[in-house]
């Protein structure tokens, strides 16, 4: 080995020891990860590694009959909540703040921004009162969530997790909490996870955030996307809510993801339920040959013709000189109205095109002309016939008698 790649290797080591040395000590929100090496009370305590341990409330980890779910030496995935200044530990928790005791550890959770627990008392003015550690607490209406609440009720005693934001001490403490806070953290967090397996067509679970007239938004879990209307199912869907509720879990696809500059919404995702089923059109071939006859409700009315939908996903078109009467009326509503249950007959079909010519009389009617405007009722009446010469002579003859 050459005197200039013996200092290559020493200088090698000494980046790498310089590296360990200089690694930046997990800050409050960051995520790490770590061994449990002991239980002990109410706490866990995890191995972060480069000389960090870090304290978790066994709570967390706990299932409905009250068991510890995690053992010694299990690895756990966790945040950094806080700092206990007396031992150096860090303090770690997802959703969870930290029990606190009397206004001095009420301040030190607010030095280090530690989330704290508490309990919802009731509906105010302009948000929620929280009750910390025997110490009234107030959080304002939009510090309760991420997103717009407007039924506050709903928070009454609940034990949630609030980071104290203003602090006035004194013989009765003034503090002011977020929840929000919190909340933006977690999903951060979830954020970053989500985006490492986000991409076209990718298939996630999600859940629904808010309905509205044009689509369903969906949290991919810190990451939201949206469903548009024409991609909830194959068939016609007249409101998203007549197919999804909010907060109902769904299963995506991942259609399209727009890079932008807004940092809050670094990116717009089209999601889609559609693409996840069977294309009715690949068996609509063999399910409906010309000339066979379907049933269907009447899904929309242009001045050209109706739309019939035959099965959920495939639609046919009636065309104005199909509707089954005897003359050709000037508009189709003259005849049928939306959500009319109508039977026809395939007179085409076009697979590539997704087109199915339909007909509502017994024949195809070719070559009909003229516009009359009368109603429906017009063609279901028979016509009154003006008689012979004779006829009307009569009639007028008949009429002179009653005037005399």
């Amino acid at each position: 080995m050459t005197d200039t790649e013996d200092f290559a290797a020493l200088l090698k080591q000494y980046d790498q020891e310089q590296g360990k040395q200089t690694q930046r000590t997990p800050q409050v929100g960051d995520k790490v990860q770590g061994t449990i090496v002991s239980i002990g009370g109410d706490n866990l305590y995890v191995d972060l590694g480069s000389k960090s341990e870090g304290i978790l409330e066994a709570a967390e980890f706990t299932d409905a009959d009250g068991n510890l779910t995690l053992k010694v030496g299990d690895r756990v995935q966790t945040l950094v909540t806080g700092k206990d200044e007396q031992s150096g530990s860090l303090l770690l928790g997802t959703r969870r703040g930290h029990k606190v005791h009397g206004s001095a550890e009420l301040e030190q959770a607010w030095e280090l921004q530690q989330p704290v627990d508490g309990r919802v008392t009731g509906v105010t003015k302009g948000g929620i009162e929280v009750e910390i550690a025997g110490i009234r607490a107030f959080c304002p209406a939009s510090q309760i969530d991420i997103r717009f609440i407007e039924e506050l009720e709903q928070f009454v005693g609940q034990h949630l997790s609030f980071r104290i934001t203003k602090y006035q001490g004194g013989r009765h403490p003034n503090l002011v909490v977020s929840r929000r806070a919190l909340l933006e953290e977690e999903q951060k967090v979830l954020a970053e996870e989500t985006r490492a397996t986000l991409k076209e067509g990718a298939v996630l679970n999600g859940i629904v955030t808010s309905i509205k007239e044009y689509g369903a938004f969906v949290d991919l879990g810190g990451v939201e996307g949206m469903i548009h209307i024409s991609e909830l199912a194959f068939s016609h869907v007249d409101h998203p809510k007549d197919l999804l509720s909010e907060g109902q879990p769904v299963e995506v696809s991942v259609l399209r993801i727009e890079k932008t500059d807004n940092p809050r919404h670094p990116e717009k995702i089209a999601l889609s339920i559609r693409a996840l089923s069977r294309d009715p059109w690949l068996d609509a071939g063999q399910q409906f040959p010309v000339g066979s006859q379907v049933s269907g409700k009447v899904t929309r009315i242009q001045p050209f013709g109706a739309f019939v939908e035959i099965a959920p996903g495939i639609e046919g078109m009636v065309h104005i000189s199909e509707l089954g009467v005897e003359r050709r009326v000037s508009h189709p509503n003259e005849v049928v109205k939306e959500g009319d249950q109508v039977e026809a007959r395939v007179l085409s079909i076009d697979l590539d095109k997704h087109r199915i010519g339909l007909s509502l009389s017994g024949e195809p009617q070719s070559g009909v002309a003229g516009g009359d405007t009368g109603s429906i009722d017009d063609y279901r009446k028979p016509k009154q016939s003006f008689g012979t010469l004779g006829d009307l002579l009569k009639e007028s003859m008949e009429k002179q008698k009653q005037r005399k």
